[in-house]
């Protein structure tokens, strides 16, 4: 019998090169997100491609009850949910200053209550058969945050939080639950051409930039291996164990180059499309307009993939460095 993912955000980005990823291992995939359109031209590319049974659901993740709705109509169809991944965000480019309290409510509605909805709902149905894995896609931006996004910043925040909590109710109630969580670098998707922006200039990720299959492959190898977190790229490690050391450097070297590092010189169009209340129609797919900067591969990935063959052969050097030593005093 398949297995069934549920992924929300799966019309474009990270959510999008998520169905293809668990597709072309043999999942049936429930694709969710607001669009309808693009939802249902993506269900169809992937169930064309890798033969496997698709489901799309326009679904507004900020609607506690149109997520239920969505995991019901999930198992009615396709059957009960092995994997539940999050992913569907949305956000504001804007200092503070120019906020207003609907976007900072709609965003954190999104991209916090979302993920906090899909766990509630997958959670509720995982109990009854004690199995099951959750994936939650955070952010280095939940651990240092930014200038210009601190609507997103907060969210990645809450969800640790929120993550944490559920995990330790988890190992309580001793539930066979994975909770899991993995933390993106900068990705290479559309969220910077339809994101709201009041900067005046269009916006960029912060370089490096990798490509929307390597969180793909993350969040795939989170959901089938026991990980309690992964973090994707040297720049989130940086930027999370950085800020545990030094965080008032931090301060000032973001409040220095935060700005400029995330808006490139070309004005932003006065018609430039916006999602945050409203999804943006096209035939938008996983990538952005970063093709030529990202990076298809992160050897962070690689070495927690294969951590348990990396810790052998460094094991196997310390014991041989060690012989050596006694060798010589001896």
């Amino acid at each position: 019998m398949k297995k069934v993912v549920v992924i929300t955000g799966a019309g474009a980005g990270v959510g999008r090169a998520c169905a293809d990823e668990f597709a072309r291992h043999g999942y049936d995939v429930a694709l969710l997100s607001r669009e309808p359109g693009r939802l249902h031209r993506a269900a169809n590319e992937v169930q064309a491609t890798y033969g496997v049974k698709t489901l799309a659901l326009p679904t507004d993740v900020a609607d506690a009850s149109a997520v239920e709705a969505a995991a019901t109509e999930v198992e009615n169809n396709l059957g009960p949910i092995d994997v539940w991944v999050n992913v569907a965000m949305a956000t504001v480019f804007a200092p503070v200053s120019k906020l207003s309290a609907e976007e900072v409510e709609r965003g954190t509605k999104v991209t916090y209550l979302g993920q906090v909805y899909g766990m509630m709902a997958a959670l509720a149905r995982m109990r009854l058969r004690n199995r099951g894995t959750i994936v939650n896609v955070g952010s280095a931006l939940g651990y240092r945050s930014v200038p210009l996004q601190s609507v997103y910043c907060g969210a990645k925040f809450a969800i640790r939080g929120f993550t944490d909590a559920l995990r330790s109710e988890i190992i309580h109630d001793r539930l066979k639950v994975h909770l899991t969580m993995v933390d993106l670098p900068a990705v290479n998707t559309p969220q910077f051409d339809w994101a709201a922006n009041k900067t005046g200039k269009r916006a960029r990720p912060v370089a490096p930039i990798f490509q929307p299959e390597v969180a793909a492959r993350a969040i795939y190898f989170a959901a089938t291996h026991r990980r309690r977190q992964i973090w994707v790229g040297f720049s989130t490690v940086k930027a999370i164990l950085a800020n545990r050391i030094a965080p008032a450097l931090i301060d000032r070297y973001l409040a220095r180059s935060g700005y400029s590092g995330q808006l490139t010189n070309e004005p932003l169009e006065a018609d430039a499309p916006r999602n945050l209340f409203e999804p943006v129609p096209g035939d938008f797919g996983a990538h952005g307009r970063f093709d030529d900067e990202a990076r298809q591969r992160c050897w962070e990935m690689f070495t927690d993939r294969h951590r348990t063959l990396l810790l052998a052969i460094v094991g196997i050097g310390v014991l041989s460095v060690a012989g050596s030593w006694l060798q010589r005093r001896g």
